[in-house]
């Protein structure tokens, strides 16, 4: 059954089926670093740089417009930094970011520092400078240096995961591009939302990349599909408004999350129970060793 985003008193809402409920339009909430919002003040304060630079010749205009580029830019990498390690900090299994966008921005702030700075001398620019890199690398510390939770695991597999995981999230993008075409926000809405359960699959597979050939099939062919029938949708829905091609797609785009949905537990699932009978055979082992205690004999 196809089901709406919009309240049930909109003006365009359709009849509801009994039992049928509303989907919030809000997407779920991504990790976020609690100084994410921060380093935008570092460009606010590096203004100085951009009004000074003008009345002051050339050579003053060009440092000052320097000056202040080079810490926006380091207020932007910082920022991403900041998100990059929010989103590796929320995941038990984590490459580390192949780019150091927290240390480059601290030493682009720095640099930054030292361009604007040279009215004082070259001595108390490059102290600008360092203070500036110092400061950055305080305030809002170095990346991870290192992979989390990935101890075992092949290699060539993690790459094959990640791989499938980039395509799919490819497909991803596309539908979000085609269904703004469409020009209604609930269709938006209701794609992000299932972009959502799409990326619980994903985080799955991150988990264990063994699970990507049990799951290979939804990363590509269910996504590519569902990619395809959104750009035939959107085209034929920007031109027509029909109401029978909406709830068909709805109706599809229903039944794709269900199925990822039921993917994900699945794959959960199985990795608890591969869990459980290792630590069965390690404790078998252990007790005909003689290293550890029957479990009947530990509870008394």
């Amino acid at each position: 059954m196809a089901r709406r985003f919009s309240g049930r008193y909109s003006p365009d809402a359709p009849p509801r089926s009994a039992g049928q409920e509303d989907i919030p339009t809000e997407r779920l909430p991504r990790p976020e670093h609690p100084y994410e919002g921060r380093p935008f003040w570092l460009a606010v304060c590096a203004l100085p740089f951009l009004f000074g630079a003008f009345g002051d010749g050339p050579m003053g205009l060009a440092r000052g417009i320097l000056g202040f580029g080079f810490c926006a830019g380091a207020a932007l990498l910082l920022r991403e930094g900041l998100k990059a390690q929010a989103a590796y900090e929320a995941r038990g299994k984590a490459r580390r970011p192949a780019l150091p966008r927290k240390i480059l921005g601290s030493l682009g702030f720095g640099l930054g520092l030292a361009i604007g700075a040279q009215e004082m001398g070259l001595m108390g620019a490059i102290g600008c400078g360092l203070i500036g890199t110092v400061l950055g690398l305080v305030a809002f510390g170095i990346d991870p240096l290192k992979d989390k939770g990935l101890e075992g695991i092949d290699p060539f597999q993690q790459e094959r995961a990640a791989e499938a995981i980039a395509t799919g999230e490819a497909h991803l993008a596309a539908m979000r591009e085609a269904i703004a075409r469409a020009g209604t926000p609930q269709l938006t809405a209701r794609v992000e939302i299932f972009a959502t359960h799409a990326r619980d699959l994903f985080r799955a597979v991150e988990e264990d990349p063994n699970d990507l050939r049990a799951a290979r099939r939804y990363l590509t062919l269910y996504l590519e599909g569902a990619r395809d029938a959104t750009i035939r949708f959107a085209d034929l829905y920007a031109q027509t408004r029909d109401a029978e091609a909406r709830a068909g797609y709805e109706t599809l785009l229903d039944d794709l999350e269900r199925n990822f949905t039921a993917k994900s537990r699945q794959l959960i699932e199985s990795g608890r129970e591969g869990l459980e009978i290792e630590i069965d055979v390690l404790r078998e082992r252990l007790e005909r060793e003689g290293i550890a205690p029957p479990p009947s004999s530990a509870h008394k």
